[in-house]
């Protein structure tokens, strides 16, 4: 049979007509953005888990939302998953199907269903409100009940998300045997138990019989099943990357958002030769990571904002010595522990600059989660090219988030790199004479011939690493250090402009932010107001030619999640207002700890732009 997505369409109108629960009306749909309201223990974020992956297996894009709240015992949380026959760019600003679990649930997120949207909730734990009855199609199902008759008492919390998952599969008609087979996967490790009481609950759902849910709508079908296709998150997509670029050891310490990936990498890395170290501590983790990297293999390790404070100054270390160093920070609320579920872009300040003294650094922003996988791999190839510590920006948006992407071709990508321990005549591992500030480590026992062998220290030193407090000395080294970034900023891509390659106003981004601003300038083009947009990965060092992009637009607004600041701009704007020193440069901030809605860049950019000054 074949497979049936519940792709609902954006338009308001063929919402209202589906709505009438007459399938003789019911119109094919090509979009749907369903939202998942209820509390962290309630398991929600794995009925969105499960409708992405059935998607992601099919012909069609998927794009995914979370919030979990950040206390132990629980608290309100939300999924919210986006299927489109076309592009997805982003997870949808509002849902045209809300499931609400309790309450608040219904109380909090009614006024985020579109117009004509559907509201499905638990009849044993929310009662309408009268204001909404007639906005909204309110559809209620005593969920707790039902699923505590299919399954039995003591495991009811923990089987109604599952329950729900089955209502979502007769209410859209969707392949309930390869729902059934990713409920297997999904639970198989946790015992025969645990998969028939799942299985109980998904199949007492899809049998629920009632015309106000069941087979509402007339779906198109999904394209062939697609082999060449994978469904992960940001934080696997960055752990993946890294084992295929080559990494075989990793070091680090639990904090959220980061530890999913600490979790990947020791899990997988043993299967391909390595290890990760879960060590005592932040500073123990990353000097452990510099060790392996010294030892001739790039490492890895990685953190969030509190983390990355306390690995700054070894990281100042790894600069200084020139050890090649992955440092993922998978940045959320900050300062202090902040927001530690929440998404914010606030650590590119402590990724450039973070550490005393002149500590040059590479600093990627990843845009997504495919991106986050080549990303992964790039920062472990300039790591090791450069011999310079290079930071890979992800943040909880990302992190969370499930997409599908085209597999990628790992036949070619994949590297198993051995350790290289050829005897070699001499050798300087900082030597100056080239001039573009590029030198290697030979890895501990390699034999060197003249007998002269190198010295690896945080202390100034000469071509041999032996310490030295020479001033000229020390002013070429601080040059070479420098000048490796230099060499790498020749290598780099210009950015591509989408939309106009010239204009009045150029809309500038950078990590999760990306797709939401694309759809921004999609949006407000098709209304006629012509808008670019340019997305920024390589943050430090800038790519050349940026200059030049901007001198063809009237205004460059840069669109963040960090404050504005006491100037009004944010981190990004603040990197390239002192690069270009450019003051058409500006900012568009939000500290809101939620990632940018499409219309809030819209209404952002219309209010910037009618405080411009007219120009004759």
């Amino acid at each position: 049979m074949g497979q049936i997505y519940f792709i609902f369409s954006m338009s308001e109108t063929t919402v209202s007509e589906a709505n009438n629960g007459n399938d003789s009306r019911a119109s094919d749909i090509s979009e749907a953005t369903i939202r998942l309201a209820g509390n962290s223990q309630d398991g929600i974020q794995s009925i969105g888990g499960f409708l992405a992956r059935l998607a992601g297996r099919r012909e069609r894009e998927v794009m995914t939302m979370m919030t979990i709240p950040s206390t132990i015992s629980g608290g309100a949380s939300i999924f919210q998953v986006r299927l489109g026959s076309g592009e997805v760019l982003s997870p949808g600003d509002k849902a045209n199907v809300l499931f609400a679990f309790y309450q608040h649930s219904y109380d909090n997120h009614v006024n985020n269903l579109t117009k004509g949207g559907i509201l499905v909730y638990d009849s044993d734990h929310v009662e309408p409100c009268e204001e909404w009855l007639t906005k909204y199609r309110h559809i209620g199902i005593a969920i707790s009940s039902l699923t505590v008759e299919a399954i039995g008492g003591t495991a009811r919390d923990k089987g109604k998300n599952i329950y729900a998952l089955g209502l979502i599969a007769g209410m859209f008609s969707l392949d309930t045997t390869k729902l059934e087979r990713l409920i297997n996967e999904r639970f198989g490790g946790k015992g025969e138990s645990i998969v028939k009481t799942a299985m109980d609950a998904f199949q007492a759902g899809c049998r629920y019989q009632s015309g106000d849910i069941s087979n509402l709508f007339r779906l198109a079908r999904g394209g062939a099943e697609r082999s060449n296709q994978v469904v992960m998150s940001g934080n696997e997509a960055i752990g993946y990357g890294l084992i295929a670029a080559g990494v075989r050891f990793g070091a680090g310490y639990p904090i959220t958002p980061w530890s999913d990936i600490m979790e990947l990498l020791r899990r997988e890395l043993p299967k391909y030769g390595g290890s990760f170290i879960q060590c005592e501590d932040e500073i123990a983790s990353v000097s452990m990571a510099i060790g392996a990297s010294y030892g001739g293999h790039v490492a890895v390790t990685g953190s969030s904002g509190p983390g990355i404070s306390l690995k700054t100054e070894a990281i100042g270390w790894a600069v200084m010595a020139e050890m090649p160093l992955v440092v993922i920070d998978v940045q959320r609320g900050g300062p202090s522990t902040g927001l530690p579920t929440d998404v914010e872009q606030s650590d590119l300040n402590i990724a450039l600059y973070g550490g005393h003294g002149d500590s040059p650094r590479v600093v990627l922003a990843a845009s997504d989660v495919e991106d986050c996988f080549y990303t992964a791999i790039e920062a472990v190839n300039i790591a090791r090219k450069f011999s310079v510590p290079v930071f890979v920006l992800s943040d909880q948006a990302i992190a969370t988030r499930i997409e599908a992407f085209n597999e990628p071709d790992l036949k070619t990508i994949c590297k198993d790199v051995e350790l290289d321990l050829s005897p070699v005549p001499s050798h300087k591992p900082y030597d100056l004479s080239s001039g573009d500030g590029l030198s290697q480590h030979r890895a501990p026992g390699t034999r060197i011939e003249d007998g002269r062998y190198p010295v690896v220290t945080g202390l100034e030193h000469d071509e041999s690493g032996h310490p030295s407090g020479d001033a000229v000395n020390h002013i070429a080294m601080t040059k070479k250090r420098r000048n490796k970034l230099k060499t790498l900023a020749d290598e780099l891509p210009v950015p591509e402009v989408y939309g106009a390659d010239s204009g009045d106003v150029l809309l500038v981004g950078w990590g999760s932010t990306k797709g939401p601003l694309l759809e921004a300038v999609e949006e407000l083009s098709n209304n006629g107001d012509a808008l670019s947009a340019l997305h920024i990965k390589h943050i430090n060092p800038l790519p050349n030619g940026l200059d030049a992009i901007f001198s063809r637009f009237n205004s460059v607004y840069v669109v963040e999640m960090n404050d504005g600041g006491v100037y009004g701009y944010g981190q990004l704007a603040g990197v390239l207002r002192a690069r270009f020193a450019d003051a058409r440069i500006k900012g568009i901030n939000k500290t809101a700890a939620r990632r940018w809605k499409v219309s809030e860049i819209i209404e952002r950019v219309k209010a910037s732009r009618a405080e411009e000054p007219v120009t004759a």
